[in-house]
């Protein structure tokens, strides 16, 4: 009798021991998906049918969440008109708070509001917050710490460096970081489509930003503002600048980068990436 109740102990034990194994190993795995370059805007280019396709497309790959790089809504361009701008960022919350998973979003040139005083709570990212979130901010995933900044104005001031030094004296230097930004770290865009060196699209203190990082462990950049699809890998930091969502302005692709999204997949402290062409179509109805 005791041997079949040690025999039960140690099965039952052994059980125990491979669920928690098993789920170690689940929790060191997830995936997400970087949609960038969205540009929803009241015209006629079906982009509110483009987002939500784009969702699903993710959803269907088992991401944990999704995490945009910038240029959500087309708001700079509206002026004065603030009837619009409300209206596009009501509807882009909306469909956010649909999604059914969760949604980090990062600030592009674009969803900046300009038509109202310089001095009232809307100006420039003063909508953005408003409707969506904190225009800088952090948030860690699985023990990955994820770093989202504001880059639209193609700086980094002095208020979001104080944060950032903040943030990163609480991270351990061994934490894997990523960090997501609208206007590009580093880009070929200039010389790939025009064949010239220039620092136009890049924001204007990256260097500094990124040196502050020096004993960090940055092991990934996902960037914007391009729509065109970029690999750099320099200084063991990976570059990425995931093409659009909408590619060229909902009009179809831009010099060969497809609609489409990065799909990141982590596995403990090493990833992988893959561009999706959710197989959007330009049509107009």
């Amino acid at each position: 009798m005791k041997s079949v109740i040690i025999t039960i102990f140690i099965t039952l034990s052994f059980t125990v021991f491979s669920n928690a194994v098993e789920s170690h190993k689940k929790k060191d795995k997830f995936s997400f998906a970087f949609f960038t370059d969205i540009h929803l805007n009241k015209g006629d280019n079906n982009c509110f049918e483009g987002i939500e396709e784009a969702i699903e497309s993710a959803k269907k790959n088992h991401i944990d969440f999704i995490l945009t790089g910038g240029d959500n809504v087309d708001i700079d361009v509206l002026k004065k008109d603030a009837k619009t701008a409300h209206e596009l960022y009501q509807h882009y919350a909306k469909i956010i708070e649909n999604a059914g998973i969760d949604y980090h979003v990062t600030i592009g040139n674009h969803d900046r509001f300009f038509g109202c005083e310089k001095d009232e709570p809307l100006y420039n990212e003063g909508l953005f917050e408003k409707y969506i979130h904190k225009s800088y901010y952090s948030f860690d995933y699985q023990g990955w710490h994820f770093i989202v900044l504001n880059t639209s104005n193609s700086v980094v001031d002095e208020k979001q460096k104080d944060w950032l030094e903040n943030d990163l004296k609480s991270i351990d230097a061994k934490t894997p970081i990523i960090v997501s930004t609208h206007v590009p770290f580093l880009s070929v865009y200039y010389p790939a489509l025009q064949g010239k060196y220039t620092n136009t699209d890049t924001f204007k203190n990256f260097k500094e930003i990124w040196d502050m990082f020096g004993d960090k462990n940055l092991k990934l950049v996902l960037q914007g503002h391009m729509h065109l699809y970029e690999e750099i890998k320099v200084k063991g930091v990976q570059f990425i600048t995931a093409g659009a969502v909408s590619a060229s302005w909902w009009g179809g692709n831009y010099h060969g980068t497809e609609e489409g999204y990065l799909l990141i997949n982590i596995d403990g402290n090493d990833f992988d990436w893959e561009y999706i062409d959710y197989d959007w179509e330009v049509t107009n109805k």
